[in-house]
């Protein structure tokens, strides 16, 4: 008889009644109460913690920072209680401390009483960290203990960042008013600038104005010096002059004593007189016209009558022979006539050659009339002159006196200018000396607030200034700078979907196990019947086979609809775990064929080997170092990392992999029945009388 002839028989057993069917029934239905009630019952504990009770405590007083109200217990009271993490209850710190003691809350969260206080310090001399208290009770419930740690850990990290951002506004705010109170002092640096410019071109005036001041101090003092020594002359001209008018004035008073009575006397016969000077002036200037034009005239007639007794002599005296006794006196009046027209002659000379002279006479005289004629109109008056001049020249002699004594003070005055003006020349060049040195301070200086300045304006550009929405960002960021970028390539969407890959195939193989204590590893008529071990090891595994396919069946079915399973390759997962249910069958068959009863044992501390090394919970790598020795040679191992492929999503290598991997369980531990079957078909005394029997 055929294998597959020889399963069907062996299931048809199931039917005959209906304890064998109901054993069927529970059979089909047991991988569910591993694998659904198990994940069932740890679908997704995180979204149920707000059914935990957990006290609440809200000690914290509040506190002022910077005019402004803190209330930071009262905030993360709020915030709790909207977040519904936990089932919070508002309640004393007693009775805090006595629920978590007797198991009414599993935890309790206090803001102390400094709470606020302690974070509004951080903008203080003396900044204090504030501290959230959390209390547990492991002997209440450990894992709550875990979770309650992750959770406030977040709400620590969320105030934290409230109170960093609240701090870090501040000192963006301080930036700013930093940037603004730069730049204001850039532009003051700038108009500083803009005055030492100018006040160094003023020294730099001022030191070419003293330069041409000490020059001119120089010459001043050199001036005075001369100025000095002529008003030493002066006041010696002045004593001088001074002692002559006093002279002057002494003789005048006396020929006024003298005088003055005298002209009053004779005013009449002095105003005769020079009215007789200018008359005979006129006459003489009329004759000097008369005498220039009638000279030339006599001197011709002269030398005419000259000729003339000339001839006369000649005819009478020379050519005579008896001398006339007339001719003496005609001698004589001859040698009278050519004296005569001599004298004519040089009269004519003198008055042709001394023309210009006789017009400067001429000019003279005129003068000489003018005057005496004046003489004459003043001649009245001439009493009253003279004593208006002795006034004048006492006036004079009184004005002399006095210059002299100016002279004699302006003299000592530029003697004491003098020294003045030494001083002042060499004051000039120490204070030119010092415009000098001015210049090059004011020059360095100008260089130094010209880089003032720039430095401010670059302070200025590198001190931010933020608005409020830049202050927002930026603290935002800063408060929490670091974020993690958390990407789950293929994210598991709960809890009881992470732990699937484990319990499923710890469901099927318990299914295989308890159906090998249903249906005998080798089929007893195929033994009885002396068929060939491979047909025999067949026969026996075909059936819980079978049955392993409608318990995955079953299960993934539950698991899917009634659960919530969802699978990201949910063909392959149900194929896969046809493969897996096959291999596990052929793996619980060789023990009990090979041991007998012992292989129920066997089996089970196999399942406790796999279960403890597959690396279904935790990474198997922080297990113990036997765990991670076996972890390689067990077919779980592999199958818990193929599920996780083919229920969440990635690579499907490990999925061929594990196919490989429990083709080879499967092929081995066939052929081991097979062997198992081989020996079973030689009876024993071991075998007759067994040492043990389940």
């Amino acid at each position: 008889m055929r294998s597959p002839k020889l399963a069907a028989l062996e299931l048809r057993r199931f039917g005959r009644g209906k304890l064998p069917r109901a054993a069927l029934v529970a059979l089909l239905l047991l991988p569910l109460l591993y694998g659904a009630l198990y994940l069932w019952s740890f679908w997704d504990p995180y979204g149920r913690l707000d059914r935990i009770p957990v006290a609440l405590v809200n000690d914290d007083k509040g506190a002022t920072a910077g005019g402004k109200r803190i209330t930071a217990g009262d905030d993360i009271t709020k915030g709790l209680l909207d977040s519904e993490v936990f089932d919070w209850h508002e309640v004393s710190a007693d009775e805090a401390r006595a629920g978590v003691e007797d198991g009414t809350y599993y935890l309790s969260l206090t803001m102390p009483a400094d709470f606020s206080r302690r974070i509004a310090s951080s903008a203080g001399d003396a900044p204090e960290t504030g501290a959230l208290q959390v209390r547990t009770n492991d002997a209440n419930n450990y894992i709550v203990g875990q979770i309650s740690r992750t959770v406030f850990g977040e709400v620590r990290t969320a105030a934290s960042t409230k109170t960093s951002r609240s701090f870090l506004d501040r000192i963006f705010i301080s930036f700013s008013d930093i940037h603004g109170a730069t730049v204001k002092a850039a532009d003051g640096a700038d108009k500083l600038t803009g005055g030492i410019g100018k006040a160094e071109k003023g020294s730099r005036d001022l030191a070419d104005g003293l330069k041409d001041a000490e020059d001119g101090s120089g010459k001043l003092s050199k001036g005075l010096k001369k100025l000095n020594s002529g008003a030493g002359d002066l006041e010696d001209g002045s004593e001088q002059v001074s002692d002559g008018t006093q002279a002057l004035a002494d003789k005048v008073n006396a020929v006024d004593e003298k005088v003055g009575p005298f002209l009053e006397d004779n005013e009449k016969t002095i105003g005769d007189t020079a009215r007789l000077v200018a008359d005979s002036a006129k006459a003489i200037r009329d004759n000097l016209d008369t005498l220039a034009k009638t000279a030339p005239i006599a001197a011709k007639r002269a030398h005419t009558a000259s000729d003339t007794l000339d001839s006369v002599y000649r005819t009478r005296c020379e050519s005579a022979v008896l001398p006339d006794p007339a001719c003496s006196d005609l001698e004589k009046a001859k040698d009278a006539a050519a004296d005569v027209a001599t004298i004519a002659d040089d009269v004519n000379t003198l008055v042709a050659g001394q023309n210009g002279d006789l017009k400067k006479l001429d000019k003279h005289l005129a003068t000489l009339q003018k005057q005496a004629q004046a003489l004459a109109d003043r001649a009245p008056h001439l009493a009253e002159d003279l004593d208006d001049a002795v006034t004048k020249i006492n006036k004079l002699n009184e004005g002399a006196a006095k210059v002299a004594a100016g002279a004699k003070k302006l003299h000592t005055g530029l003697g004491t200018a003098k020294t003045g003006a030494a001083d002042l020349d060499e004051g000039m060049g120490r204070l030119s000396t010092g415009a000098d040195d001015l210049n090059g301070g004011m020059f360095k200086l100008v260089d130094g607030s010209g880089k003032l300045a720039g430095g401010l304006h670059d302070g200025a550009e590198r001190v931010p200034d933020y608005d409020k929405k830049d202050r927002d960002a930026r603290t935002t960021v800063m408060a929490d700078p670091v974020r993690l970028a958390s990407e789950d390539l293929h994210k598991a969407p709960n809890y009881g979907t992470g732990f699937a890959p484990y319990f499923i195939p710890l469901s099927l193989w318990v299914g295989a196990m308890v159906a090998y204590m249903l249906i005998p590893p080798m089929n007893r008529r195929a033994l009885a019947a002396g068929a060939p071990a491979w047909r025999i090891a067949l026969a026996g595994w075909l059936p819980v086979v079978a049955i392993g396919v409608l318990q995955t069946t079953a299960l993934m079915a539950v698991l899917h609809w009634a659960v919530g399973l969802q699978m990201a390759r949910a063909a392959g997962t149900v194929g896969f775990l046809f493969l897996v249910t096959a291999c596990f069958a052929a793996m619980v068959q060789w023990l009990n064929a090979r041991f007998g009863a012992a292989g129920r044992i066997l089996v089970l501390a196999l399942l406790m080997l796999q279960l403890t090394s597959a690396g279904g919970t935790y990474p198997v790598q922080t297990s113990p170092g036997f765990f991670n020795a076996i972890h390689p040679f067990l077919p779980m191992s592999y199958v818990v990392e193929a599920l996780r492929r083919l229920i969440t999503g990635g690579g499907a290598a490990p999925v061929w992999h594990a196919c490989v991997v429990l083709a080879a369980f499967t092929a081995g531990a066939l052929a081991l029945t097979a062997l198992s079957a081989r020996r079973r078909q030689v009876w024993t005394l071991d075998r007759l009388h067994p040492e043990l029997s389940l």
